[in-house]
């Protein structure tokens, strides 16, 4: 490398701004279509199992405790997850989502990628 170049961006680094972003303190807008974590109404959901068979990362783990009382118990696995939205593209009921304002998703811990959601029994 030539020292006269070297010099001239070394100069216009001077002058320029940084490219570095301050993240947590300034946010973007999020991007209109983000396919962030995946979101389940229970209310809705027929425990047909659609989501977790087209699930190509095997993300998804539904357990049918009663289906005539609509009583289910989803697991998902955050880290599994490709944000593929393919379990939502399968979901016939339209129980599923994905929520484009959470998409921060980093963690200490392991145990913050597992989300387990359990459907409320209907009084009756």
């Amino acid at each position: 490398m030539k020292f006269g170049s070297m010099l001239k961006d070394i100069s216009q680094a001077l002058v320029q701004q940084p490219a570095t972003e301050q993240y947590p303190s300034v946010r973007r807008p999020v991007p209109e279509r983000l396919r962030g974590r995946l979101v389940w109404n229970p209310a809705t959901c027929t425990g047909c199992g659609l989501c977790a068979t087209d699930c190509p990362a095997k993300a998804i783990e539904l357990l049918v405790l009663d289906k005539k009382a609509k009583r289910f118990v989803m697991t998902y696995h955050i880290d599994r997850c490709t944000f593929c939205a393919q379990c939502v593209q399968s979901c016939r009921q339209g129980c599923l989502n994905m929520a484009a304002n959470h998409w921060e998703l980093a963690a200490f811990d392991r145990d913050d990628f597992l989300l387990r959601w359990q459907s409320a029994p209907e009084s009756g």
